[in-house]
This record gives C-alpha cells, sequence and structure tokens, in this order.
C-alpha cells in the first residue's frame, strides 16, 4: 500500500502540476478578487519554479558533495542503485541520464577500489512490464569485461526502502564484508544514507551524477526555461521522501 500510494502522490508534486490547478481554479472560481491571486499565484509558482537560479541554488545545498576514496583502499562491493536505465515500448533497457551510477560502479572496478558491483534495481513501475533493470544492468556490466564472480544483482527492489532491505539480503547470502561503497545521484544520496543505516549496513557514500549546481551563476539563470521544471520534481520527491522515511523509522 505504502509502494502503491507513494506512486499515485508523485504526480501531485511536480511544479507544473500545481500551476494548471491554479489556472484551472481561476477559470471556474466566481469571485473576482480570488480570481486574479489565483492567476497571480499562478504565474509566480510558474516563474519560481521554472528559473534555474533558484534550482541551482537548492541544489547546492541539498546534494551531497562530492566524495573521494582513500588513496589505495580497497572495499569488497560496490552497491550501484538503480534508475540509471529505463526501457522501451519492446521491454529493451536503455541507459538514461542517471547513466552516470553505472559508470562510476565500472570506474571502481577497473581502478582495483572494490573486487564486486552490486546493482541494487528491479521495476518501479507502478503497472510493471518484464523488463528488470538489476539483470539488463547485469548484461551491460558483462558487456564491459566484469567477470561473472563480481557482478552481483538485486532483481526485486521497486523503491530505495527495497534497494536497502533487499541489499542487505543478499550481501549476507555472499558473505562479503563492510564498509560497502554506495554509489548513487548526489541528489539522492541522502535519503538512500538513512535507508542504509537503518538497515545497519555500513557504506561509504560515493555520489555521482550531478546535475545542478555545479556551473557559474549568470543572470541568464533568471529567466524561465523548461528543465528546472522537469528537474524540480527529483529535489522535492527526494526531500519528500527523506521526511517521509525518517519519520516513518524502522
Amino acid at each position: 500500500m505504502f509502494f502503491i500510494l507513494s506512486k499515485v502522490l508523485l504526480y501531485f508534486i511536480f511544479p507544473l502540476t500545481w500551476v494548471i490547478v491554479l489556472a484551472i481554479c481561476s477559470i471556474v472560481v466566481k469571485n473576482t478578487r480570488r480570481k486574479r491571486n489565483l492567476r497571480i499565484a499562478a504565474v509566480v509558482v510558474f516563474y519560481l519554479f521554472s528559473n534555474n537560479f533558484l534550482l541551482n541554488h537548492f541544489a547546492r545545498v541539498w546534494d551531497y558533495p562530492p566524495a573521494t576514496l582513500p588513496a589505495n583502499s580497497h572495499y569488497s562491493c560496490a552497491i550501484v542503485l538503480g534508475g540509471f536505465s529505463s526501457s522501451d515500448r519492446n521491454e529493451q533497457g536503455f541507459f538514461n541520464l542517471a547513466a552516470d551510477r553505472f559508470i562510476q560502479g565500472v570506474k571502481l572496478y577497473k581502478q582495483g577500489a572494490v573486487s564486486h558491483v552490486l546493482v541494487s534495481g528491479g521495476n518501479g513501475n507502478l503497472v510493471p512490464g518484464a523488463y528488470h533493470e538489476g539483470a539488463w544492468a547485469a548484461q551491460q556490466l558483462a558487456a564491459v569485461g566484469l567477470p561473472a564472480d563480481a557482478i552481483l544483482v538485486e532483481n526485486n527492489s521497486r523503491n530505495t526502502l527495497e534497494n536497502g532491505a533487499f541489499t542487505r539480503q543478499l550481501l549476507a547470502e555472499k558473505d562479503l564484508q563492510p564498509p560497502y561503497v554506495l554509489v548513487t545521484s548526489g541528489f539522492h544520496m541522502r535519503r538512500s544514507l538513512l535507508v542504509f543505516s537503518r538497515e545497519h549496513l555500513p557504506v561509504v557514500p560515493y555520489p555521482c551524477n550531478y546535475t545542478n549546481g555545479r556551473s557559474r551563476v549568470s543572470v541568464l539563470d533568471l529567466l524561465p526555461s523548461s528543465d528546472p521544471l522537469s528537474t524540480w520534481p527529483y529535489y522535492i520527491k527526494e526531500v519528500i521522501g527523506y521526511a517521509v522515511y525518517w519519520a516513518k523509522g524502522k
């Protein structure tokens, strides 16, 4: 029920949804003053969430800071959280904008920092199809030269909570010793660390896939753009998810 509710409510965290709702309400209401206030609110919300200045500032605060592993350090496993691939209409996988998670996991292995790469991810769609990210990712890891005995797959998780729970079970079965390297996007790391700490899994954060907050500030950032409107939902989801996970406890 928690999973279904989280997927349904996801559509209500989109800033563009708020703008549309406010605009519709401004058309429906009869009171002239309320109609005007709703229109103003729609414009304000649209501007706030369509400029890169506010998004980049928030990203600098929320994103987990970049980290490097100590020189000559070695870990038993890099845990790479899913979300770096999507599936097409034929249930065939392809890399998406979060592909840096996969890239960093491969680099850690190739550099000798880890002896295993574990990909945690199943199918998080409300109506799941045949595609499972973990199984697809295992094929990609093999394709870039990782041996079969270095690849671990957790293929059933649908969200970050299940990433933590199912990963803990798999690591226990394989008897791989902590600490582990946790690889995920910078914006997703805080929520992931909360989940993995509650699963009593000692991890070293290795954030990647920074998409905002890294460029120089420009006056052009104040102009409306479509990119922030599509990016804000990721951050809003993370903040709400972190708060819910924290309140939910273990």
